[in-house]
């Protein structure tokens, strides 16, 4: 009965707006619009024309609501799955910042939250009566493609394998960039260096910067009539696409050292990203529109529903699965703003972007200046200066507060003129990077004092308390946690 009074209820609200019951527009409105040059032909997502990036919010809000909703569920079984079998993070390490055994698999949990997202875009904005639909367009709106689900499983199983077995270095490598070339499957991101490359096709006087290139042979389906066809801006951006997922999913991991820092920090970069996306879309900017907005809405969802039992005292991490997975979604999210050939809107991207990208550009410099390979791990990034001076929730919201700041510029830049707002950008990420090399530079040479005078530099107790003597070290078993400390 229930279902006939809603059936009822918005029969009613669709002919108000002259709409007819299946959702389209009517006739008589229809006639009024004007003729577009592109009509879209196989769009799975029905017109209600919105004006505003709002009404565009409230069309798929139900992403978001179906996101949080498992995540929040998801996450204590993930807990008591990763507690039961093993899979948990023992600070045996004295960079660990935690003094128990915590449950890993907290990565899992946020990426059921996104699929489960991703699938209600795909069946709920399609129901002949749904109210979940996008603007009017006149692109082919598409729906997430599912070379995404698979580049974002490939990833999550890739940290999970880790999580659980450990891999090598070089096949986690390979894992992020078999997730990297998925994207490239079905062209998410390849345009991304279009627009940077114009002058260079009208220098050759090649606007498209394809080439025929003509082979002895011929190949099926590559080189049919021994013809082989050479997209240069494709391949441009199927590399940028490697690089910045590389780049992208190490720089999450390594931000992810403090409870509810790096789910903190990726719900605020969506966020933002989906302020972009939504405006974007009210503009209509290209047929990645929809699949902007679904993503940054499913991640949103998933972090927010995640970082309750993320934040201090966490009682789940996140784990490699779920650090490079959110390193992964937002840097995509970052690249199709890039779709139309917009590159300012990447670059807007990446400065909303910026707190993981300064902490790892910082960590680069720091090894290099201390002669340590740059796969050392250490207890100097931003986190863990932060947390030395203000306690781990005073560091995790000064970050978040950075990583605001950082969003809006990101923001404006999409709205007002690029270079005041990326030179605000700079301005901060500077005076971030200089006081970071400056405690970096004093740290080293601490060490070298200490080291020149026979002492072990005591790395363990500005990152996890008080140092062990050496007469407590020698009480329990070399690469096992202190008792005094645990």
């Amino acid at each position: 009965m229930t279902g006939a009074v809603m059936t009822s209820l918005v029969r009613a609200v669709l002919a108000s707006q002259d709409l007819d019951p299946s959702g389209r527009l009517s006739p008589r409105e229809a006639s009024t619009l004007p003729d577009l040059a592109a009509p879209s032909k196989t769009s799975v997502l029905e017109a209600v024309d919105p004006s505003s990036p709002t009404e565009v919010f409230h069309g798929y809000l139900g992403v978001f609501v179906v996101a949080f909703l498992v995540s929040v569920c998801a996450t204590p079984i993930m807990r008591h799955l990763a507690v039961t079998h093993g899979v948990v993070d023992k600070p045996l390490e004295a960079r660990k910042l935690h003094r128990v055994p915590v449950a890993y698999l907290g990565g899992v949990a946020v990426f059921l939250g996104m699929l489960a997202g991703i699938a209600f875009s795909y069946f709920g904005i399609t129901m002949p009566e749904s109210i979940y639909a996008i603007h009017e367009s006149r692109f082919d709106q598409k729906v997430v493609p599912v070379s995404v689900v698979l580049g974002m499983t490939v990833i999550m199983l890739t940290g999970l394998i880790d999580d659980v077995v450990g891999l090598a270095p070089r096949v986690k490598v390979g894992g992020q960039l078999l997730a990297a070339a998925a994207l490239a499957m079905q062209d998410v991101g390849t345009k991304v260096a279009a627009n940077v490359m114009k002058p260079i096709g009208a220098l050759i006087g090649n606007q498209s910067l394809v080439f025929d290139i003509t082979l002895p042979f011929a190949l099926p389906m590559i080189a049919p009539g021994g013809t082989l066809q050479f997209d240069l801006v494709y391949w441009i951006g199927t590399a940028i696409i490697a690089v910045f997922v590389l780049g992208a999913c190490n720089a999450t991991n390594l931000i992810d050292g403090l409870d509810g820092l790096c789910s903190g920090l990726t719900a605020i970069a969506a966020g933002a990203l989906l302020v972009v996306g939504l405006m974007l879309a009210a503009s209509d900017d290209g047929p990645l529109d929809s699949t902007r907005v679904v993503l940054a809405m499913a991640i949103l969802g998933a972090c927010l529903g995640f970082l309750p039992h993320n934040f201090n005292p966490a009682t789940i991490f996140l784990g490699d699965c779920g650090s490079l997975m959110l390193g992964y979604m937002t840097i995509l999210l970052v690249l199709t703003l890039g779709d139309t050939g917009k590159t300012h809107l990447v670059v807007a991207g990446l400065i909303i972007y910026a707190i993981p990208i300064i902490d790892t550009s910082l960590a680069i410099v720091r090894r290099k200046m201390a002669g340590k390979p740059l796969s050392a791990p250490d207890d100097q990034h931003l986190h863990h200066m932060l947390k030395r001076a203000l306690g781990v929730k005073g560091a995790v919201f000064t970050l978040y507060g950075i990583a605001t700041l950082f969003a809006v510029l990101g923001v404006m830049m999409t709205m007002w003129r690029m270079r005041i707002v990326f030179t605000l950008a700079l301005v901060v990420a500077a005076f971030i990077g200089v006081t970071a090399v400056k405690l970096a530079r004093r740290k080293v040479l601490e060490e070298k004092m200490l080291a020149l005078h026979g002492h072990a530099p005591a790395v363990a107790g500005a990152a996890s308390g008080p140092a062990v003597p050496p007469s407590a070290a020698a009480k329990h078993p070399p690469g096992q946690p202190d008792p005094a400390r645990v």
